[in-house]
């Protein structure tokens, strides 16, 4: 049985096609590697990637797209919205098909390693392949972020799990680890108002008392002229898309503004989708159950009730996995 393996690097770029252009194509001399997503974007100076393959192969590819970062990205004239340490700032590891969380962290692992001896860059850890509880949460270890890290990582609580205890001058550190499916989810406001974002953000937010499962943060979005309440889904199961939404929206009333639309980046399982809009169907009293539809009448239904925009069938795991091979 094939192994597959998800992961999702985030590099901070997200403005310069060519620049853009160049790093992505790093990953042609991996033809089995399946890129299923590149995702940029200018206000946050930052592309997500969505990457599918063996753990083997996704190991070499790996490697050669954080060299070419490396040599292309300087974070010491780098801005943008979105927080960052590094020039690729996060590789997780995702299990999707005959593969454990376990065999992820050994690949997070191995692959941290590599990393380090191939372009002396620092790498820590985190989430299932965490060496200390402090490491578990990505937040947690890129706070300061790339300026801040110069000093940060003296620390003898924060030295690299991977390197000496000084960043690399121009890439900064890399954060490398293995974790379930993540939900990158942002909510759309129509204002302009950084301060409505960041209190809505903090109402939601595990850290400040809000939901279990969600990090949240404000952003404003100069092409599009409003801010917008980013956050990360780290348990869809427990905390679904719909329950987040309806409680932006009851929260941005507060403050006389509406959730205009929303958008994932990256992809997400068909089940996150599911879940949410049985919610919806049940409570609109229409007597059909989501996992009886097909992917193009979720994605529909998805814009409908979640508002989402800029959503294809292209953006739900399972329209790759149910390819033929």
């Amino acid at each position: 049985m094939n192994k597959i393996v998800e992961t999702v690097p985030n590099f901070s770029e997200g403005r310069d096609e060519e620049k853009i252009k160049r790093i992505v194509s790093s990953l042609n001399q991996h033809p089995t590697i399946h890129v299923l997503s590149c995702e940029s974007d200018s206000d946050y100076n930052r592309t997500v990637l969505t990457l599918l393959g063996s753990p083997e192969e996704m190991q070499d590819a790996l490697l050669d797209l954080v060299g070419v970062c490396e040599k292309e990205i300087d974070l010491n004239t780098h801005q943008g919205e979105h927080p960052r340490m590094g020039a690729v700032d996060v590789i997780p590891f995702i299990p999707v098909k005959n593969i454990t969380m376990d065999e992820c962290v050994g690949c997070a692992k191995k692959l941290g390693q590599a990393i380090n001896e191939c372009y002396h860059i620092p790498v820590f850890f985190y989430a299932e392949a965490a060496t200390n509880p402090e490491r578990v949460l990505l937040p947690n270890i890129r706070k300061g972020e790339f300026e801040g890290m110069k000093t940060k990582i003296k620390d003898p609580d924060w030295h690299p799990d991977c390197g000496t205890p000084d960043i690399h001058p121009t890439f900064g550190a890399l954060a490398v680890g293995a974790r379930p499916f993540l939900i990158a989810y942002n909510i759309d406001l129509d204002s302009r108002d950084e301060k409505i974002a960041s209190a809505i953000a903090k109402a939601i937010r595990k850290s400040s008392g809000g939901f279990q499962y969600i990090q949240a943060g404000p952003a404003f979005l100069a092409q599009r002229g409003h801010v917008q309440v980013t956050m990360n889904i780290l348990d869809y199961k427990k905390n679904p898309l719909y329950r987040i939404f309806e409680t932006v929206r009851m929260e941005a009333r507060r403050y006389l503004v509406l959730a205009t639309s929303t958008e994932i980046v990256g992809l997400m399982p068909k089940e996150a989708l599911v879940q949410s809009l049985d919610y919806y169907l049940q409570a609109n009293k229409e007597a059909i159950k989501a996992k009886t539809l097909s992917h193009q009448e979720l994605v529909e239904l998805g814009r409908r009730y979640l508002l989402l925009r800029e959503f294809e069938v292209t953006k739900l795991v399972e329209h790759y996995l149910e390819q033929p091979e």
